[in-house]
């Protein structure tokens, strides 16, 4: 591929960035699921699930998706705080690739912890953000790594930690830089909820697929062959120079040119 100037790459990417954030993109996207609720902590909930089990073909992740609300009434937020043993084994049925109904009770639990005794999901990302931010950094690193370790404060089988990236053995963290550009971005697009107020735009990273490598790749703003956190953060530094307070936009520009267009 021909190489870009840097006004070209600028260009391209705020074109498909507005051409694939906009409502019909999230009909074929998780992103729906938690849509369909307007209640703060039912929205994070429902879209820290999707989020967490979107990996394969995402009909079937949706369909998971919602199979798993269902199962909590379409409640979430009241079946976290409040779901007994009983409702708890009613999560016996569900199965996504390797996440399963134990991995899902393991979660609620989880989650009850972070909201009864830590002040909800909000506060416990933000609260992982370093007090001094170096220049050149990732502190979206910092905010998993934060979480993580809160999240697993409570007793599971090991597991269940496999399905919550952990950076610092070089996980790419795709899922939970999703599930933060949901929460985090504000942009009126109608895709992003912009829910979350204590944490900047700017401290995101972009989501790493293998459709955003291979497009990144092509455009030449990424050149590690990994698709890992060191590739995480190469590729957010690149982004950040076309736009240094919301660098995670511009997934929506390589994701969609990576699922419904052909780069030669």
């Amino acid at each position: 591929m021909t190489a870009f100037s840097n006004e070209e790459l600028y260009d391209l990417l705020e074109t498909k960035t507005l051409e694939y954030n906009r409502p019909a993109f999230i009909a074929l996207d998780p992103v729906s699921i938690p849509r369909r609720f307007t209640r703060k902590e039912d929205i994070e909930i429902a879209g820290f699930f999707s989020a967490t089990i979107a990996w394969g073909q995402r009909p079937v992740i949706i369909r998971n998706a919602e199979k798993l609300m269902h199962i909590m009434s379409d409640e979430p937020y009241e079946f976290v705080l409040s779901a007994s043993k009983k409702d708890l084994k009613k999560l016996d049925e569900f199965v996504h690739r390797t996440f399963n109904g134990r991995d899902a009770a393991y979660f609620v639990r989880a989650l009850r912890n972070i909201y009864s005794r830590h002040g909800g999901m909000e506060k416990v990302f933000a609260s992982g953000i370093p007090k001094k931010i170096a220049t050149g950094s990732f502190p979206a690193f910092n905010m998993i790594a934060h979480f993580r370790k809160i999240f697993l404060s409570v007793s599971h089988e090991k597991r269940s930690e496999k399905h919550l990236a952990n950076p610092a053995a070089g996980s790419n963290a795709k899922r939970i830089n999703m599930f933060l550009r949901w929460m985090v971005r504000r942009d009126n697009a109608g895709v992003d909820f912009g829910l979350w107020k204590k944490i900047s735009p700017s401290l995101l990273c972009c989501p790493l697929d293998v459709h955003v490598g291979n497009v990144a790749r092509k455009l030449g703003l990424l050149h590690r062959k990994q698709d890992d956190w060191k590739s995480v953060e190469e590729l957010t530094a690149r982004l950040r120079v076309f736009d240094p307070l919301d660098p995670a936009k511009y997934d929506f520009a390589l994701f969609g040119m990576g699922i419904f267009e052909k780069l030669k």
